[in-house]
């Protein structure tokens, strides 16, 4: 008979059950904190707050090498010799709904205003803790004058450009006639993949510590504000979905109108796929179950073999719509509204970041970081941006199924749309076609 660790029963528990446990623990605790006030709930806090200050400092820790590493492999895996016209009009496409996505999403979340009122207070409230960004600025600022400061500030768009430049450089040695340099591209892609792995792994432990982060963090957030907090964490969940139809119906269905495809009729034969990205929360997981619906709904091989597993990389329109609202409400929450040089921060960095969101269950959160980095809203121990960003991780697995939805359907949706612009696409078999996948 196997011998069980201390802790097994810990790990083989859903991670996302312990987080949502969690959350509700955590939201527990502190409103009974809360409600007990004085010296003893003080001391009580205490001894719980450094255990979510060392959440804050392990995510701290992970995000330049995961902007660094995974956008040089995303770049560097688009091929040069097979970017003609289908390579062009897929990447096109992907930038295109990708702007459309977050435009939405900070549009939403300017009309309802997810966050405010909310006014957190913590042991470090700062009233304004976000760093006003011009248009101008925001241009001037792109390309770093030392990368090594660069990452040592955490200067976002600029590890972003930095990264995009290498991969971009190591696509076009990777496709090399002189066999040396080809070698040499070879061995360096391969490190970079290896780092890419590395950093998973690493990823993957941080978030096996999430559960008594997130823990952690909510008792102080509940402790110190009640549950006045509960409203508004439902509110941007319905925001997020309602941004996600329109992104569905208005962005893609009109893709699919101009060509002559109706969008109701795309959503049940593409339906395989979306409800196994919702489930499963991972659009590298779904790829194969897209493959095989493109084959069936009569897109050509050449097509869906280049641009689905390529979206499944770099297209992520559902988490720029989340990453667009969430850091509204996070802004909104702190009592410091983005002005509108920080809204186009978002809209460039929440595009770029896509390109380097690994397609596996929780990575949005992660890239969330970036884009508060981007704008100022520093995720700081004892902050009241790790406060509000606790509060959007503890209901993150709910958000993530709805935008990892909507990134296998932007897949699927240009993957057609691409095909059916070159006339690579069989009309009759699309018709066929009901839904479900033999």
């Amino acid at each position: 008979m196997e011998k069980k660790g201390w802790f097994d029963w810990y790990f083989k528990t859903n991670l996302l059950m312990r987080i949502f446990i969690g959350l509700v623990l955590g939201a527990v605790v502190g409103i009974s904190l809360a409600s007990v006030g004085g010296d003893t709930a003080v001391k009580v806090n205490g001894w719980i707050a450094p255990f979510g200050t060392a959440f804050i400092r392990l995510l701290q820790m992970i995000i330049v090498p995961t902007i660094l590493f995974t956008l040089i492999i995303g770049t560097a895996s688009i091929s040069p010799n097979r970017l003609g016209k289908v390579g062009v009009k897929t990447l096109l496409y992907y930038a295109v709904t990708s702007v459309f996505a977050v435009i939405i999403g900070l549009i939403f979340a300017m009309v309802t205003k997810p966050g405010v009122g909310i006014n957190l207070i913590t042991e470090n409230t700062a009233a304004k803790e976000a760093v006003k960004t011009t248009a101008s600025s925001i241009i001037l600022n792109v390309s770093p004058t030392n990368m090594f400061d660069a990452m040592n500030r955490g200067s976002v768009l600029q590890i972003i450009f930095f990264a995009l430049l290498i991969g971009l450089a190591l696509a076009f040695l990777r496709e090399a006639k002189d066999e040396r340099i080809n070698k040499a591209a070879a061995t360096v892609f391969t490190f970079f993949e290896g780092m890419v792995e590395i950093i998973f792994i690493i990823v993957r432990w941080v978030m096996q510590y999430a559960p008594i982060g997130v823990f952690a963090l909510l008792v102080n957030v509940f402790a110190l504000n009640g549950s006045k907090v509960v409203g508004p964490l439902i509110g941007v969940t319905v925001i997020l979905y309602i941004a996600l139809a329109v992104q569905l119906i208005f962005v893609y269905g009109g893709f699919l109108a101009v060509n002559k495809l109706n969008v109701f009729t795309f959503i049940k034969k593409a339906r395989d796929p979306m409800l196994t990205a919702f489930v499963t929360r991972s659009s590298g997981g779904t790829l194969p179950i897209s493959l095989r619906t493109a084959e069936n709904m009569g897109i050509s091989r050449g097509v869906y073999s280049f641009s689905l597993p390529l979206g499944s990389t770099i297209n992520m329109d559902g988490t720029t719509i989340y990453e667009a609202i969430c850091v509204m409400f996070i802004a909104n929450a702190i009592g410091a509204p983005l002005d509108l040089g920080q809204m186009i921060m978002v809209v460039l960095t929440a595009v770029l970041a896509a390109i380097g969101t690994a397609g596996v269950p929780g990575a949005g959160a992660i890239m969330l970081l970036l884009v508060l980095e981007s704008v100022g809203l520093k995720v700081e121990a004892g902050s009241a941006v790790a406060a509000a960003y606790a509060m959007i991780l503890g209901i993150d697995a709910l958000l993530d199924m709805g935008r990892t939805c909507m990134n296998v359907t932007g897949d699927v949706t240009g993957a057609l749309v691409v095909a059916k612009s070159e006339n690579e696409f069989d009309r009759a078999k699309y018709d066929a076609f009901d839904g479900t996948n033999a």
